[in-house]
């Protein structure tokens, strides 16, 4: 009789996983973290590529993160040679969450230069979570390849990301406020204006830097 209570609490579990209403979907999301089965970490992972509310895979990665990282680390470093961008997108996210710096080497540059804005985003973020010291450096390189990349959000992910790295990024900083397209230079520059001065605001810090390329003192003289 044991068993057959268990498998009708699992049944009820995924449904409530797969439900229609957001709110029962976050409701069971929250009843699984509060009391982990490693049996779900699956199903967990997976909803996590399809789950469309954003507050919904904030719960799936937080139930994640209470069960034992022995399990849920591998199967999200799986996760992100997923073809699905968000599949890729929440490992990444809930790797963060974890803290766990064994999945630093399986966030390469591919991820990191994902031509999925939201991907690249959350790499950014991941990596610089978890990072080894004597890695900075060269996360700092690549991180400054993508600057001038997307819109206004995608500029400010990466700039906090950069700061967030600190001196491990200033000498590809400093190379990059003197590349030969305006866009990077402009991005360099705004980035180096947010670490010197966090309030001054991304938006006056690229049209600060915007000024400074325009007139030609963005050498440091400006």
């Amino acid at each position: 009789m044991a068993g057959t209570h268990e498998e009708t609490d699992m049944a009820r579990v995924l449904r409530g996983l797969a439900h229609g209403d957001a709110s029962v979907r976050l409701r069971t999301a929250l009843a699984v973290g509060s009391a982990p089965d490693e049996r779900l970490v699956d199903r967990l992972v997976e909803r996590c590529a399809s789950e469309p509310d954003f507050s919904v895979r904030e719960m799936l990665t937080w139930a994640l993160t209470r069960h034992p990282r022995a399990l849920t680390v591998p199967r999200l470093m799986d996760e992100l040679r997923s073809e699905r961008p968000q599949a890729r997108s929440q490992a990444l996210h809930t790797l963060s969450k974890t803290g766990d710096r064994r999945a630093w080497p399986a966030i390469g540059r591919e991820l990191l230069t994902d031509p999925d804005d939201e991907v690249a985003r959350t790499a950014w973020r991941a990596a610089v979570a978890l990072v080894p010291e004597e890695e900075r450096a060269a996360l700092g390189a690549v991180l400054t390849g993508q600057l001038g990349r997307g819109g206004r959000e995608t500029r400010l992910s990466l700039s906090r990301a950069l700061i967030a790295l600190g001196e491990a990024a200033g000498a590809a900083l400093g190379a990059a406020a003197a590349h030969p397209e305006p866009r990077v230079r402009e991005h360099a520059l705004a980035t180096e204006e947010l670490r010197r001065d966090p309030d001054a605001g991304f938006d006056f810090a690229i049209e600060e830097a915007k000024r400074r390329v325009a007139l030609g003192t963005d050498d440091g003289k400006g």
